[in-house]
């Protein structure tokens, strides 16, 4: 019995360390590297969370109306190792965000590169497999 125990709660915590593994995903599993996209907006909220950051913003349409939009970046230790900090992106701030579109239509894109009104740029891409080459310009 004891055994038994030993060897469930082993399988569990295996189970629970893999878990991560299958929630992150490949740049070509999600988004379209032949639909690039410039997104205006204000951000809105910004995660450091892993595998991606997110940076939330809202982007005024043709319409005049606002939609949300959500841009994955990469790893928060390898947008510090950039040089991007929490400071770097403040709420309410204006950007224009360089990325590609979510193959599934949603309000997401993979974000390449933030550009301030000052002409400042970040580079926020990842090396996710399939990504198109994502080296900042020089």
């Amino acid at each position: 019995m004891r055994t038994k125990l030993v060897l469930l709660i082993t399988a569990l915590g295996l189970l629970v360390a893999v878990a991560p593994v299958w929630a992150h995903h490949a740049f070509a599993a999600e988004f379209d590297a032949t639909k690039p996209i410039k997104l205006r907006g204000t951000v809105t909220k910004m995660e450091w969370i892993n595998p991606h950051s997110w940076i939330h913003m809202d982007v005024k349409g043709p319409d005049g109306k606002v939609v949300g939009w959500m841009i994955e970046g990469g790893s928060p230790n390898s947008l510090l190792r950039r040089g991007v900090t929490k400071n770097s992106l403040p709420l309410g701030t204006e950007i224009l965000v360089d990325g590609y579109l979510a193959k599934d239509g949603s309000n997401k894109a993979n974000g390449r590169d933030v550009t301030f009104p000052d002409g400042r740029k970040l580079f926020l891409g990842s090396s996710n497999t399939g990504a198109p080459d994502e080296r900042p310009e020089k």
